[in-house]
């Protein structure tokens, strides 16, 4: 499968089939592509807590609202932003480049950071979302299917994975094999109604 038929043909699968199972190699792999996703910086603020063990899958559904794709799907990742991210050591983030280019990074890094935590929110969530693409159409690739998921309690779900009081749950995303294709697609708008040539 191609990027342009992977982009086509993913959508937001409801149902899974609960008796799919994902190797550790794929889980991998998944993870390995993950981690090519663009961060500001390159600061890779992401975290990742995923799970292929029904208890676990089971508590985060219930979290999720008792939605069924979690407990059904192979492979749950809940994609969490690290907000301190920019202060931990960030010449480790350049450190295939010059200490000069290193300390310009970590000025930077600084500037923008330090004391803005809309800044480093809104970081948490864009890095989280490229993240969340390349693993969905990644899972497209490998002939599975996903489902993005915002649709939980944050503080049950925070508590499921022990999330680190510096870090945020952006989203989650459910991998595995569709048990039932989507629906169709709602209507996608034109083109000339959100692609705008050089101005509003």
């Amino acid at each position: 499968m191609d990027t342009f038929d992977a982009i086509r043909s993913r959508r937001a699968i409801k149902k899974f089939d609960s008796s799919h199972r994902m190797s550790a190699d794929d889980v991998n792999l998944l993870m390995e592509l993950a981690v090519l996703s663009p961060t500001s910086y390159n600061q890779q603020n992401w975290r990742f807590v995923y799970t292929t063990d029904q208890t676990v899958k089971e508590k985060i559904s219930k979290a999720a609202r008792d939605q069924a794709q979690p407990k059904d799907g192979s492979l749950v990742i809940v994609l969490c932003g690290n907000l301190n991210a920019w202060k931990e050591d960030p010449l480790r983030y350049w450190r295939n480049n010059t200490a000069e280019k290193q300390e310009l990074v970590k000025n930077s890094l600084a500037r923008k950071y330090e004391n803005s935590p809309e800044n480093r929110r809104d970081e948490a969530m864009r890095s989280c979302g490229f993240a969340a693409q390349t693993i969905m159409l990644a899972a497209r690739q490998m002939g599975l299917d996903s489902c993005p998921m915002v649709g939980f309690e944050y503080d049950e779900l925070a508590e499921v994975i022990n999330l680190p009081e510096d870090h945020m749950i952006v989203m989650m995303v459910v991998v595995g094999k569709r048990a039932e294709d989507a629906a169709e697609r709602g209507g996608q708008l034109s083109l000339d109604e959100v692609f705008f040539e050089n101005s509003f």
